[in-house]
């Protein structure tokens, strides 16, 4: 497989610098081939503008739209266009960072709001016209996996711990852009209690990680419904007899879990969280 490895932390020295050497030399030994986008070494510029897309400043920018024209006329900026042709690339994309603050550091967030454009990672249609997302779209055929740390440690990730649970915590990621864009999502990989993590924990989560490394081409994905699939009616709602009288984001999984993902794998963070 082709993976991009996406990388989003400032020190490379910390656990999670670690970890993305250990994973990357891992899928080698596997066979596979690894390229990285690693943000805060590449000085990645996290922040929208009209020079991304050869825009008039002196014109209102409609951020989508005007995307959406650079990229159809090749118009966008070097550095968008060279992350694209590494997605475009990758059969499998890893995505790494820190929960800070019960998110990804903002640097990540601007890789994913300047590179996963419309007309490329979205806003692609059928050909009935229909808006393709939600288990398809733009990055369709792609894998993709999570991995985090989290400094919480892991009596506090689950479903009742008081730093909520992963899934919910990492479902606007995993759901929202990742399966949104039609990629298959493999359940996350997060790491509890990583700043105080000594050497028997970090020796648990490089194997944590080869597991699921070495099931990154046959991993069941998360079990999203997907929006063509039949269980949205035409206002996008869930249809009532599936998960009858419940709300909230496990309806959106068609095996609607009672517990969802083991907190020794997935589970809230800590918002200082910095390993």
């Amino acid at each position: 497989m082709n993976v991009l490895w996406v990388f989003a932390h400032p020190e490379p020295r910390s656990l999670n610098g670690a970890l993305r050497d250990h994973g990357a030399a891992t899928l080698r030994r596997l066979g596979h081939r690894v390229r990285h986008s690693d943000l805060y070494a590449m000085g990645w510029n996290p922040v929208v503008g009209p020079a991304d897309f050869g825009h008039d400043p002196g014109g209102r920018l409609i951020v989508g739209a005007a995307s959406e024209r650079a990229r159809a006329a090749g118009g966008l900026a070097p550095d968008i266009r060279a992350e694209q042709e590494k997605i475009t690339w990758a059969d499998a994309v890893v995505v790494q960072f820190p929960l800070w603050w019960f998110g990804m550091p903002a640097i990540l967030k601007g890789w994913f709001d300047r590179v996963f454009v419309q007309g490329f990672a979205f806003g692609v249609t059928d050909g009935d016209g229909r808006t393709l997302r939600y288990g398809d779209g733009g990055l369709a055929g792609r894998r993709a996996l999570v991995v985090t740390t989290a400094g919480a440690r892991a009596t506090g990730l689950g479903p009742r711990g008081v730093h909520g649970h992963a899934d919910d915590v990492l479902f606007p990621l995993l759901h929202g852009t990742l399966f949104y864009t039609g990629m298959d999502v493999l359940p996350p990989l997060v790491v509890p209690g990583a700043d105080r993590a000594g050497p028997a924990a970090h020796a648990a989560a490089e194997a944590a990680l080869d597991e699921r490394l070495r099931a990154l081409p046959t991993a069941a994905p998360l079990p999203y419904r997907a929006e063509l699939g039949g269980d949205y009616d035409a206002d996008l709602v869930l249809r009532p007899h599936l998960a009858p009288a419940r709300t909230g984001l496990t309806v959106h999984r068609t095996d609607t879990p009672a517990s969802g993902t083991q907190a020794a794998d997935s589970g809230a963070a800590r918002p200082d969280a910095a390993a």
